[in-house]
Order: structure tokens, then C-alpha cells, then sequence
């Protein structure tokens, strides 16, 4: 499968790269900064802005799917109006291009803690990180409530999933749909590797299209 990567340098898209093309993917990679990605077989980076819909457009041109790590920026004091410009633009872009299958690894700040509150909205939810995750959570709602087009899937990581490692690739997880999955009284955790393994399978063997799912081990 042909398929295009957003946000293939960070820490959730470096291992979606490195398992796409460890199952024999052809991979386009959209980057700001080409120079960012070392030559590899199997991909091809083309330089493309994710903010601008025509960019977009013409880099996964030919692709069978988009597969969205896209990040505005933890530390970005406009992460919110960033995330939102950028994922519609990586959306209008996919659709202009003809291509139906959309795949976006967001966030847990949208799982729900208790029946209609949602973890980001939590007073527990670090302030440090919250309008990053509100951009997650709203995007997902736009998805469910507004996206009519493509057959996307929104994969929300487990609460206990945080940067520091790839982690060790078991092939393993198991899955759930809008409540965080937990280990007895202890959030859920995943690798970055075994992520990446759920994402691919998805991509390869569709269950959740226009629907949102969660994974831990």
C-alpha cells in the first residue's frame, strides 16, 4: 500500500514510519524540512506545509491513504489554533485528492472518565498540556459530528502512553472504544512500537472506519 505520513519525525511517527515500512509499505512522508529524514528504502519525502490544503493536496496525491501523527507543537503557545488549521488542511487536502482512508493518532484527553465528562475536562487534567489535548478532543468531535467524506479512524492512545522511548514491540494490545483501559486501579500503558503496530493493522485490516477506538496492554 501506498501510503502518506504526517508527522513521521516525532515520537508516535517515527515508529508508524519504521512499522510501515517494516511491513513492506511504500511510505510518503510530508515534511517542512526533507533534510530532517534519512534516505530509506521504501521512502520517498516530499516538502509540503500541513497548514496549507493545496500543499497537502498535491504530496499525497496517488496514495492509498493519509496516516496523521501530526502535532502543533507541545510547547507551541498557539497549539490549539495551530492543531485545528493543520488537521483541516491535512482533511481538505486528503479529500481534493481523492483519497477516502484517513487514519489520525490523537489523544486520551477525549476518553471518558464518567458518563459525558471527558478526561481533559477534568480538574486533575494538566493545565500544561490542556489546549493541546482540547484540540485533539474537538477535532474528534468534529469527525463524528461533520466529516461525511472520508473513512477516517481516530486512535486515542491509553492515559499511561508518554513520550520517552520506543518501547519494546510485542505485537500485542488489546482494544477499547470511548473509557480509558486500565490495569486494575492503574492507567493502561502502551509502547510507542506497539502503537504503531495497532495503527498499521488498522490500516491494513479496517475495523474502527468512522469510529474511534483506544488500545493498552
Amino acid at each position: 500500500m501506498k501510503v502518506a505520513l504526517i508527522g513521521g519525525t516525532g515520537f508516535v511517527g517515527s515508529a508508524l514510519l519504521d512499522e510501515l515500512l517494516q511491513r513492506g509499505h511504500e511510505v510518503v512522508a510530508l515534511a517542512r524540512d526533507p533534510k530532517k529524514y534519512a534516505p530509506r528504502a521504501g521512502l520517498t519525502v516530499v516538502q509540503a506545509d500541513v497548514q496549507d490544503a493545496q500543499q497537502v493536496r498535491q504530496a499525497v496525491a496517488g496514495c492509498d491513504a493519509v496516516l496523521s501523527g501530526f502535532n502543533a507543537g507541545w510547547g507551541n503557545p498557539n497549539i490549539y489554533a495551530d492543531f485545528m488549521n493543520g488537521s483541516h488542511a491535512i482533511q481538505e487536502g486528503t479529500k481534493a485528492a481523492g483519497i477516502k482512508r484517513y487514519i489520525v493518532v490523537g489523544g486520551a484527553g477525549s476518553l471518558y472518565a464518567a458518563p459525558g465528562v471527558q478526561i481533559v475536562d477534568t480538574p486533575e487534567f494538566p493545565a500544561a498540556i490542556r489546549d493541546g489535548a482540547r484540540a485533539a478532543r474537538d477535532l474528534l468531535t468534529e469527525l463524528q459530528t461533520q466529516e461525511r467524506d472520508l473513512e477516517w479512524t481516530f486512535l486515542s492512545p491509553p492515559i499511561g502512553f508518554l513520550p520517552g522511548g520506543r518501547g519494546e514491540r510485542t505485537g500485542k494490545y488489546r482494544m477499547g472504544k470511548d473509557q480509558p483501559l486500565m490495569n486494575g486501579d492503574q492507567p493502561g500503558s502502551i509502547s510507542a512500537a506497539d502503537l504503531a503496530v495497532a495503527v498499521v493493522d488498522e490500516l491494513e485490516r479496517p475495523a474502527h472506519v468512522r469510529q474511534r477506538f483506544t488500545i493498552a496492554y
